[in-house]
């Protein structure tokens, strides 16, 4: 199982007809495709982790979610709840967006290919000043923990959430 990321910008005209593309795409060529808005990612760490535990709850057969996309916006979200999870998908309109793409070694390089051919390509993933106040928000991170562990701590206060998604009950 291999799995890549791709970032980039993207304009959005009709959310619906994208997920369907989306979803086309994956059917087509045997892969999971999940969009995530990167605004809400703290670096490739932190989604790293989020699709690892889900690919686990999926092995173990402890996943809440029937789609492996959704179990890993679940995990990326720090959230226990799917309604919850989908505040980390993309929206209508202008997006910075990572594409999680999962699937055999053969596979994965051609739902990539395809998929750049919809997004303008750009370093998104990484943790940027510019999205802290969407971070903080999105993992209910409070003034007194960054206080405590300083603001360079944030990515790993965000993967301390996804590590408790499991825990928290």
């Amino acid at each position: 199982m291999q799995v890549e990321f791709l970032s980039g910008c993207i304009f959005i005209e009709d959310l619906k007809a994208f997920l369907r593309t989306t979803a086309d795409i994956s059917k087509a060529n045997s892969c999971i495709i999940q969009a995530i808005n990167a605004d809400k990612i703290a670096g490739e760490k932190h989604l790293r982790f989020a699709v690892a535990k889900a690919l686990r709850a999926f092995e173990q057969e402890r996943n809440a979610a029937k789609d492996m996309g959704i179990e890993i916006m679940r995990y990326a979200s720090g959230k226990r709840q799917i309604e919850e999870a989908f505040s980390m998908g993309v929206h209508q309109g202008q997006n910075n967006v990572v594409f999680v793409v999962i699937g055999e070694a053969d596979s994965v390089p051609i739902c990539l290919d395809i998929l750049k051919e919809m997004v303008v390509p750009s370093d998104i993933i990484q943790y940027l000043l510019s999205k802290r106040e969407e971070i903080i928000m999105q993992f209910g991170i409070t003034t007194d923990e960054i206080a405590v562990v300083g603001e360079q701590m944030i990515p790993e206060l965000v993967i301390e959430r996804v590590a408790l998604v499991d825990v928290l009950k």
